[in-house]
């Protein structure tokens, strides 16, 4: 496995326990239900494909993921409320060398968004990208349209680089999207205790 993977993470938040750990085969019926209850919730925002292939199954998913996760180029996250299933974190594009850089993407149920559970959650896995994986840079891309992922990183208070035009196929169209990052460096003390701070002073 590579470093910093396999690897559970938790933190305290005001809606519970936030745990954040691989995603696992037997994850299917939790994960499915979820997804299934939030499929008009979750739409707008899933990444589609261009050639209008079908969608994998989800033993098919899990088996690439983690063979993503082996060679070292995703590290694919379940995100649990007090021991359930409620969402996703996935960090993809890993790149070493020069640059040790990665992107992360996230959904979670509609039933406990905007409870802080997401902040809390990226928060774990960039605090964990840094230290453990040996990352050096993070970004977020967003569509411009959602407001609820919008909150997530004002939350975190990641930069925001500018707009990079047509960047993914989501929902069956390319899509613009506002690309957010952080570095290593301008989070010293970890960015889920900025996160913390920034509550606290709110």
């Amino acid at each position: 496995m590579t470093s910093g993977w396999p690897a559970t993470l938790r933190a305290l938040s005001a809606a519970g326990t936030v745990t954040v750990r691989p995603l696992r085969r037997r994850d299917a019926r939790a994960w499915s239900a979820v997804r299934a209850r939030n499929g008009a919730w979750l739409e707008p925002w899933e990444a589609t494909s261009p050639t209008g292939a079908p969608a994998a199954s989800f033993g098919a998913y899990v088996a690439a993921a983690r063979a993503h996760a082996r060679a070292g180029t995703h590290l694919p996250f379940v995100i649990e409320l007090d021991g359930r299933l409620v969402g996703q974190v996935t960090v993809a594009s890993i790149v070493r060398g020069s640059a040790c850089t990665a992107s992360i993407g996230y959904w979670i149920d509609s039933a406990v968004a905007g409870r802080g559970i997401v902040p809390t959650a990226v928060a774990l896995v960039i605090d964990h990208c840094f230290a453990e994986v040996g990352l050096h840079r993070i970004e977020i891309a967003i569509r411009p349209e959602n407001a609820p992922s919008l909150r997530v990183v004002a939350k975190l208070g990641l930069r925001e680089e500018g707009v990079r035009e047509r960047f993914l196929h989501i929902d069956g169209r390319w899509r613009d999207h506002r690309v957010f990052a952080v570095t290593s460096e301008e989070v010293p003390g970890g960015l889920l205790a900025r996160l913390r701070e920034r509550a606290e002073s709110a």
